[in-house]
């Protein structure tokens, strides 16, 4: 077996000589505990799904050297433990282990090189696909590494990899700024940001990617290095966008810029007025201020106090404005949009942006039944707009949306061989989810959720924004990437060659 290069830069014998002890006792396990030979629909294979325990000789070295926590099946906290944000997917990992610093990271990579694990990188857990685990394979968890470091002066913010952006909200608030991000505060930072990061500012302050300016990175060579415009310039284009094909990164630090208090809330209209207002948005958002955002969605209101009763449980069409400028520009900028057709809501007003990020959380709670599908569009044709309306009035369940996120202004500044992230000339990201919390609705949810992005997907650009994709193949992997994915691969060749960071939207090395 070869001998991983260690951090010193050398294959020291005093570092990996307990990863190699531990190693044979492994490959006995492995072996002996295999059920099924292959894992998932893409080439993931390469360990065994199990449900034993490892034996004491083959995890001992890890312990050694690991000051978080590891923990296997059977231990009381490991079914809390590997449970997925989407509730869909249900994954039994060999091995979670739970890093508190970098130290950890490293120990528990240079675990799953000595001993050909198939392992999966987890931070905030959020991915669509369940693609932060595996099974019968190590997870490497992230979750309690949650240092945030604000530089008010620069304007900067450092975040290690286990924040969700609720952390960075919270800490960036304070001082009057924030990091253009998603939409739901539970997501992690890493994972958002790595498929490019889309969110509610995006028009005037870019993607999450766009404000990217560097990342520590943990190689399957053992190596840790510094991405950015100067130093491993072509791993800091592969970042931006291309996932976690690269190694594992441990902290990211961000361009910050003024955002406080924000314009927010929704406008809602009756569903038979759905292609009169689809119209009008589609008009709307190429000419609209950058200050101005507001995603349309297809929605059931839910039946919370902030809305009317008699809207309750009510199917609408939808368009949930977070504007950056102040009430006044808002209310002019805005008002011509809000006035379409007979509004059955129409509730704009200031709030917090750490508010406005975390409102979605108490309904999107981890465990929920998720299937998405996902495009992004260049246009919205009449024609599109009737498939819209066909199938956004059938809504299966309370949770199920579609949502068409506006990413044009600054995204579409940025080249689109410029970072990996491709669809810069996209005017929508279009997300189609079928949500529910009861397994028993889960084959209803994805009916629905197919036959909706089947229906739209003729009119799209072709290709879908990586976070919102399920484990759908290699061919939609290269459709996200477009040309740059030849690139993408040669960049893979050079900090990972054997594909050891695979559970992902996987670029291959070939």
């Amino acid at each position: 077996m070869e001998i991983p290069v260690c951090l010193c830069g050398l294959r020291c014998h005093h570092h990996l000589a307990p990863l190699q002890a531990g190693a044979a006792t492994f490959s006995r396990w492995a072996v002996s505990a295999a059920r099924y030979p292959r894992y998932g629909t893409q080439d993931r294979s390469y360990s065994p799904y199990v449900e034993e325990a490892m034996p004491a000789p083959a995890i001992d070295p890890l312990k050694a050297a690991f000051r978080g926590e590891l923990l296997q099946p059977g231990d009381a906290n490991y079914d809390a433990a590997r449970k997925l944000y989407n509730g869909m997917i249900d994954k039994k990992p060999a091995l979670i282990a739970h890093c508190v610093d970098v130290a950890d990271v490293i120990a528990a990579v240079q675990f799953g090189v000595a001993n050909n694990m198939l392992t999966a990188i987890r931070a905030g857990g959020h991915n669509g696909g369940g693609l932060g685990s595996c099974d019968g394979g190590l997870v490497i968890d992230l979750s309690r590494m949650k240092g945030i470091r604000v530089n008010p002066a620069e304007k900067t913010v450092r975040v290690e990899a286990g924040c969700v952006w609720g952390d960075v909200d919270h800490a960036t608030h304070a001082f009057g700024v924030a990091v253009p991000c998603g939409f739901i505060s539970t997501t992690g930072v890493p994972g958002l940001t790595l498929g490019g990061g889309i969110g509610h500012i995006s028009r005037r302050y870019g993607l999450t990617i766009d404000n990217l300016l560097s990342a520590d990175v943990l190689l399957a060579d053992g190596s840790f290095v510094t991405a950015n415009a100067k130093e491993n310039s072509d791993l800091f284009w592969a970042l931006r966008g291309g996932g976690g094909n690269f190694g594992v990164v441990t902290s990211l630090e961000f361009r910050m810029h003024p955002v406080s208090i924000v314009q927010f809330g929704p406008t809602f209209w009756p569903l038979e007025e759905s292609a009169t207002v689809l119209r009008a948005y589609r008009d709307f958002i190429p000419k609209a201020p950058e200050t101005v955002s507001g995603f349309f969605a297809f929605m059931t209101v839910p039946p919370v106090p902030m809305f009317p009763e008699n809207l309750h449980m009510r199917k609408v069409c939808a368009i949930v404005w977070c504007c950056t400028g102040s009430e006044q520009e808002t209310e002019s900028a805005t008002r011509q949009m809000r006035s379409v057709g007979r509004p059955l809501l129409d509730a704009v007003g200031p709030a917090p942006f750490p508010v406005v990020q975390s409102l979605f959380d108490g309904l999107y709670v981890s465990g929920l039944q998720w299937y998405w599908r996902a495009d992004n569009f260049t246009e919205l044709s009449e024609a599109a707009i009737a498939k819209h309306v066909e199938h956004g009035a059938k809504l299966p369940t309370m949770l199920s949306t579609m949502h068409l996120y506006p990413v044009n202004g600054a995204p579409q500044r940025v080249g689109r061989n410029d970072t990996a992230y491709s669809f810069r000339e996209a005017l929508f990201a279009e997300v189609i989810v079928g949500v529910d919390p009861d397994p028993a609705n889960a084959a209803l949810i994805t009916k629905w959720c197919k036959d909706y992005y089947d229906a739209l997907h003729p009119f799209s650009a072709g290709g879908a924004y990586t976070n919102f994709m399920m484990d759908e193949g290699q061919e939609r992997v290269q459709a996200a990437y477009r040309d740059n994915y030849k690139r993408l691969v040669e960049i893979k060749r050079k900090y990972d060659p054997k594909n050891f960071f695979r559970v992902n939207q996987n670029i291959r090395p070939e």
